[in-house]
């Protein structure tokens, strides 16, 4: 049976973390597939957006620590894994994650690389990497502080205290809490919102709001200024405009 799971609907793709005897762990070979499954995706024209998940148990229950327990710092410094999470960190089209039970470890840093997050009332979040030693290595540190704050951050991290789905709703980490039985439902009807939008305004803009993370705001303005009129050259942007003008719906072809 595959460890990825994947299903068309319209134009998003949702795929499905498959390895549920170990809760979704984020082995070697389960990211390699999920960073070259997205890569193929970004070029994929017929798919203008992405749906993650796992199963209503977990989401991922972090990174597979039989596999890493092996390890030592070299090893580590010289995988590969960095540019695994790099295809999924690169990205171009929306990326929405749909958590239900653990997404802890990897499995919350894999959540917060996505773009908007639907959670079930059963969700649970976590950097628990603290308790075996380690600390988070895939952006936990950075995302959650920059998402949740300073404060929050170290709580969570230097403790390894879980926070449900309303306190991840509380502290700016995901969109909205639903019935767990209805995540998938609500992430797919996002993502087909969001892939009704023009293509490549979708990209750009996506562009722009994670620049507005890493730079500073005179930065960021400029190069949100020179997107916003990068857009005026493509025929989206006429057809959105002549159709607002003619109050009709536009049509949009992602040109």
């Amino acid at each position: 049976m595959s460890i990825l799971l994947e299903e068309r609907h319209d134009f998003v793709t949702l795929l499905r973390l498959n390895r549920p005897e170990v809760l979704n762990a984020l082995s070697s070979e389960l990211m390699e597939t999920l960073s070259v499954r997205l890569t193929e995706l970004a070029t994929d024209d017929s798919v203008r957006a992405v749906v993650l998940t796992g199963s209503e148990r977990a989401f991922a229950a972090g990174a597979d620590i039989q596999e890493l327990s092996g390890n030592d710092a070299v090893s580590m410094l010289s995988s590969s894994q960095i540019t695994r999470w790099e295809a999924i960190r690169r990205f171009p089209k929306p990326l929405i994650a749909a958590v239900c039970g653990w997404a802890l470890g990897g499995g919350m840093e894999l959540v917060m690389a996505c773009d908007m997050v639907i959670a079930g009332d059963n969700a649970q979040f976590g950097q628990p990497e603290i308790k075996i030693g380690v600390m988070p290595g895939a952006g936990g540190t950075q995302r959650l502080t920059k998402a949740a704050g300073k404060a929050r951050a170290m709580e969570m991290v230097l403790t390894g205290k879980t926070a449900t789905a309303d306190e991840a709703l509380a502290m700016g980490l995901i969109n909205r809490v639903v019935a767990r039985e209805r995540v998938v439902a609500h992430a797919l009807e996002l993502a087909r919102t969001v892939s009704e939008m023009p293509p490549i305004a979708i990209r750009l803009a996506k562009e722009s709001v994670l620049t507005a993370l890493d730079t500073t705001l005179e930065t960021g303005l400029a190069h949100e200024r020179k997107l916003f009129s990068l857009l005026f050259a493509s025929d989206d942007q006429k057809e959105g405009m002549q159709a607002f003008l003619e109050k009709r719906a536009p049509k949009f072809q992602g040109h």
